[in-house]
Order: structure tokens, then C-alpha cells, then sequence
């Protein structure tokens, strides 16, 4: 079976390990940063349950309705903006928000030769106390320990 040339292969990616005092010490900006993206995203679905009333009313709209509607709608573009800038200053730590109501992200570590991920949780008073590897299932929690808070062999690593 021949290769589709417009299909490209999957370009590894470096991204950027973090140790565990790198990690603590970056906490109050990505704590900033995750707090920003719940308020957007609880913004954004609450802009969107009132566009759904507001579509799902029957007959004509009046006036001040269909206003209501555009400003909603600009609204939630707005919030749905914020949230992406939120986002994307998140991911050039190469830190990624694994759900951004609850507060979950991940924040990548090595592990001798493996990807591992420290769970950062916004609602945690100790933020890191969890750890995955990259190959577990996204529920998975590991405590961390003093093998975790070690040093890394590098400070990146390709996915």
C-alpha cells in the first residue's frame, strides 16, 4: 500500500521537563493561569446555555431579544478568545490543561528514560501531590515521592 503524499508523518516534538523545584517554583504564575482559564471557561458555558434559551424560545424574537442574542454571542466569542490566550500562554511552559473547571494540568517530568507528568490541581493546597507516565490512563494518580523530586538527565525531552 502506496504512502498518501500529502499525508505527512508526525513530526516529533521537544518539549521543555520540568524538576520538582522548577515546578514549585512556577507554581504561583500557573496557578494565575489556571484560575484565568476557569473563570473564561465557566464564561464561555454559561454565554452558551443563555444563547441555547435563547434559541429554543418559540415564535418571532422581539427586538431587544435579538439584541440580546448578539451580545450574548459576542460575548461568548470572548470568553472563548480568552480562554485560547489562556491556553496558549499555558502551552508555552509546556504546561497543558488537562480540564480547566476542575483545575487539572499536566506538567511534564522525566523519569530516568520515560515522559512522566506531575498533576497540578488548582484546588489542592498542595498542588503536586500526584504524578502519572505519559502510557497511563489519564485517571491514573501516583503519589509523588522523593525519587520524583529528583534531578532529570536533561531539560527536554522528545515526544
Amino acid at each position: 500500500m502506496k504512502r498518501n503524499r500529502r499525508e505527512s508523518k508526525r513530526q516529533p516534538q521537544t518539549i521543555q521537563v520540568w524538576t520538582y523545584d522548577q515546578a514549585i517554583q512556577v507554581l504561583p504564575y500557573v496557578e494565575s493561569i489556571m484560575t484565568s482559564l476557569r473563570e473564561h471557561q465557566l464564561a464561555a458555558i454559561r454565554h452558551q446555555l443563555k444563547i441555547d434559551r435563547l434559541t429554543k424560545k418559540d415564535g418571532r424574537p422581539s427586538r431587544a431579544e435579538m439584541i440580546g442574542h448578539q451580545e450574548t454571542l459576542a460575548a461568548s466569542r470572548e470568553a472563548e478568545d480568552r480562554l485560547q490566550d489562556a491556553l496558549e500562554e499555558l502551552h508555552t511552559l509546556d504546561i497543558y490543561c488537562l480540564d480547566p473547571v476542575q483545575g487539572l494540568a499536566l506538567i511534564p517530568f522525566a523519569l530516568g528514560d520515560e515522559l512522566a507528568w506531575f498533576i497540578y490541581d488548582l484546588f489542592d493546597p498542595k498542588s503536586l501531590n500526584f504524578w502519572r507516565y505519559h502510557r497511563d490512563p489519564i485517571e491514573m494518580r501516583r503519589p509523588v515521592s522523593s525519587t520524583e523530586k529528583g534531578t532529570p538527565d536533561s531539560d527536554s525531552m522528545v515526544i
